[in-house]
């Protein structure tokens, strides 16, 4: 099973290159957001939960979005793998995910993060900001402030992945081809370390 972990902050293009790692490489994409809304939907007792707290202006607990993984796990046990997009964004929730993967007798195997510089990414949400309807993609000063909210998060977990050695910065910039290349090149590189092993 190849699992894997993509990071980027935002604007730097994640989504899209989520969307094409899962069609080339047939993982399943476990975004922890959509889980959310589809627990919630169905009314799991996972989703009341997490409604719970989020109706009180809550964070959701990370055991509850680590029962939520686990159920989607449950749910795909003939995958490939899964492609994890926005979670773990702490050290604990990254411990507690490899203690989630151990128990299924599986681990992460890489984690790519999309390398954008900060004014590339300010640029590139200013011009979604024009289109996407979203407020927080027209405010400079809002875009820097998550920027740095994300490196602050996510800079302590690339360096528990860095210890594992299964950590890859990958240049962001440039078409959305060559990127996805990039990505694809090092996930196979990967894939044939772990066949030969």
């Amino acid at each position: 099973m190849f699992n894997l972990i993509l990071f980027g902050p935002p604007g730097s293009g994640k989504g899209t290159q989520s969307e094409k790692i899962v069609d080339r490489f047939g993982l399943i994409h476990l975004s922890t957001g959509n889980l959310l809304r589809q627990e919630i939907s169905e009314k799991t007792p996972l989703g009341l939960e997490a409604k719970n707290f989020m109706d009180k202006g809550q964070l959701v607990p990370d055991e509850v979005v680590i029962g939520m993984i686990d159920s989607c796990l449950e749910k795909h046990p003939e995958a490939q793998g899964f492609l994890f997009d926005g979670f773990p964004r702490t050290i604990a929730q990254a411990e507690a995910l490899d203690k989630l993967l151990a128990l299924k007798k599986t681990a992460i195997s890489k984690v790519l993060a999309l390398d954008v510089s900060e004014d590339e990414l300010v640029r590139r949400l200013l011009e979604r900001g024009k289109t996407s309807g979203r407020s927080d993609d027209t405010d400079e000063s809002i875009i820097r402030k998550r920027f740095s909210v994300y490196k602050g998060e996510t800079e302590p977990v690339a360096t528990h992945y860095e210890k594992q050695d299964k950590f890859e910065r990958i240049p962001g910039e440039g078409s959305v081809n060559d990127i996805f290349q990039k990505l694809s090149s090092a996930i196979e590189k990967k894939n044939e370390v772990a066949a030969q092993s």
